[in-house]
């Protein structure tokens, strides 16, 4: 069996197009939109030679590929590494990367603690923290919106709500982007990411543990779940472990992204300005405009097919959400970015039985933020040009300068 990034190296199946193209190259991972465009007109299923993968970017099969948990699985990793042959480089993740019925107990535990009660319990913190933020960048004459906003108020406000004594905003960062950046290939991106990994994990797992907690917050919940019986303590541990990955650096990323359309869609943020209930809507059509998450990959586990395309066991399927939600014939004009869209169905926080556990916190935060910026920004300036970071899994800003005027 021929191996090629840490999965089985397949054959193109009959009927799909085959595209030689690095989807990881630096260059299509800060200016994606020509490669998704390109993606989907080469057809529903698409053959990578460089990788030996499958990808999907049109919307119906991208939807199938990673909703459909029984033929498409997580357990062999959402990354190109197939956990069937080979051995990840952390412990992997009791949430993401298991399947039913495993992966409904662990699930089951995590919702409760994320559930939009407990969201709502922490709403006057988040919009709190945000009036403090924005109160403080109004009176500068401009700022890294990347370094003084989007990571600042997660890192700021997310510790808090799990109830951690002390957290480390560049550690939980960096261990955001070591996760998402290891789901690819084994490049310089993912190799630069993991240099620190023995500090940081090191780090995490003190940090994770049950005597570092304060009472009250999420990551109680998770041991008095241990306590009961519903988990172990050492799964209550990694559970905790999954919050600092995908609860800070996807709301750092929907932050950023959330600035960036905003400051260039200025009648867009005077609607939100002019009605802030629209903020919930503002925020999903960030999230399929931007796509924080831009591709996750799932792994065949049996012979099946897809678009009358024969998919063959232990295939690699990148599923390219960011294109997906960029499908013109799922959503008409998915170029423009309007506050008023109802972007259901984006795939952005996934879908079905591994849709994202922390959407509800997410979605809290993102709110607290857009509804103090409507009342108190009267417009947001980008000063020059953003400049997008390259992360094999994330659509990120690497820095933005902006100017807030006062409203």
């Amino acid at each position: 069996m021929t191996m090629i990034e840490g999965h089985r190296a397949i054959a193109p199946p009959k009927g799909a197009a085959v595209w030689d193209i690095d989807p990881y190259a630096p260059e299509i991972l800060s200016n994606p939109e020509p490669y998704y465009t390109q993606l989907r007109a080469m057809g529903p299923v698409v053959f990578i030679p460089k990788y030996a993968i499958l990808a999907v970017g049109r919307y119906d099969e991208t939807k199938e590929v990673f909703s459909d948990c029984s033929r498409f699985v997580s357990s062999r990793g959402v990354g190109l590494d197939d956990f069937k042959h080979t051995r990840a480089w952390r412990p992997p993740s009791i949430i993401l990367e298991v399947d039913p019925p495993e992966h409904t107990r662990t699930r089951k535990v995590m919702i409760k603690a994320m559930s939009p009660k407990v969201a709502a319990s922490q709403r006057d913190m988040f919009v709190q923290t945000a009036e403090e933020m924005i109160d403080d960048l109004l009176n500068r004459d401009s700022f890294d919106a990347v370094s003084e906003f989007a990571e600042r108020f997660p890192t700021t406000v997310f510790p808090k709500a799990v109830g951690m004594k002390d957290g480390n905003p560049r550690h939980l960062v960096d261990y955001g982007a070591m996760v998402f950046n290891s789901l690819g290939p084994d490049n310089p991106i993912r190799q630069a990411s993991l240099e620190r990994a023995p500090e940081i994990i090191a780090w995490i797992g003190q940090a994770c543990a049950r005597e570092r907690l304060l009472p009250g917050g999420m990551g109680e919940m998770l041991y008095a779940a241990a306590d009961a019986g519903e988990i172990t303590a050492e799964e209550a541990g990694f559970l905790v472990r999954s919050f600092l990955s995908a609860g800070v650096d996807t709301t750092v990323t929907g932050i950023g992204n959330a600035l960036f359309c905003l400051g260039r869609n200025h009648d867009e943020y005077d609607q939100l300005r002019a009605d802030p209930t629209l903020s919930r809507q503002c925020f999903e059509e960030v999230l399929r405009y931007t796509s924080p998450v831009h591709s996750f990959c799932r792994t065949a586990n049996a012979d099946t097919e897809v678009a009358g395309i024969p998919i063959a066991e232990s295939s690699k399927m990148l599923c390219v959400l960011g294109s997906a939600n960029m499908d013109p014939d799922k959503w008409g004009d998915p170029e423009n970015f309007r506050v008023t869209r109802k972007p259901m169905g984006h795939l952005a926080f996934g879908v079905g039985v591994h849709g994202c556990v922390g959407q509800n916190v997410a979605r809290a935060e993102m709110d607290a933020v857009l509804r103090v910026l409507a009342r108190k920004v009267s417009r947001i300036e980008i000063i020059g040009d953003p400049v997008w970071r390259p992360n094999n899994a994330m659509h990120a800003l690497d820095r933005m300068q902006i100017r807030l005027h006062r409203a």
